[in-house]
């Protein structure tokens, strides 16, 4: 049978939900580079981390700070961890008003897999578009599908050209939704 996976999105319909901002140092400064939480690589030790709550709120197991860092509750990272060891990385993060513990998850894959043939739409980034550093890459994606075959083992990662997408094998979503983690949401690719 066919392996199975999913974009594991945050599921912002939910009522009274919090929103969180920018990670900070523990001196309040903004995280100098806030999209490396979502580039598919290993990140250096970056010290202790904050995070702001900007609408306050129901915590959720899993939600995106600023910039689509995705922030998880201690029982989901205890998930990626087990399940995907190799390829997640939990930074520790404190998070204003909460005594447990959440993590901010980093896919360390960045894998190229997205199915042109089989995606609904896509737009790439072209010279005209004056943004050198992205040309190649996609601009926009509607209905994404993967090439299965690109993947490998791997259960956790990013979409080369498209990396905002957080994609989990099936098991991953099953053990989430076993722990009943709250916040998530999956759309098969």
């Amino acid at each position: 049978m066919p392996k199975r996976y999913f974009d594991l999105k945050d599921e912002m319909r939910i009522r009274g939900r919090w929103l969180l901002g920018t990670p900070t140092d523990v001196q309040g400064r903004e995280v100098e580079d806030p999209w490396m939480f979502y580039r598919g690589q290993r990140l250096p030790d970056l010290g202790p981390l904050k995070l702001p709550v900007t609408v306050p709120g129901k915590a959720l197991d899993f939600s995106r700070a600023a910039f689509a860092a995705p922030v998880v509750h201690a029982r989901v990272a205890a998930v990626f961890s087990e399940l995907a060891p190799e390829e997640v990385q939990t930074l520790p993060v404190e998070i204003e008003g909460q005594s447990e513990q959440f993590f901010i998850l980093v896919a360390t894959k960045l894998i190229r897999c997205i199915d042109e043939n089989a995606t609904e739409e896509f737009e790439k980034w072209t010279p005209e578009d004056g943004r050198p550093e992205k040309v190649g890459k996609y601009r926009d994606v509607w209905g994404m599908r993967i090439d299965a075959s690109q993947v490998g083992d791997a259960k956790v990662f990013r979409a080369w050209g498209w990396p905002i997408v957080l994609i989990v094998r099936e098991e991953i979503r099953e053990a989430l939704e076993r722990i009943g983690a709250t916040g998530t949401t999956f759309e098969e690719v």
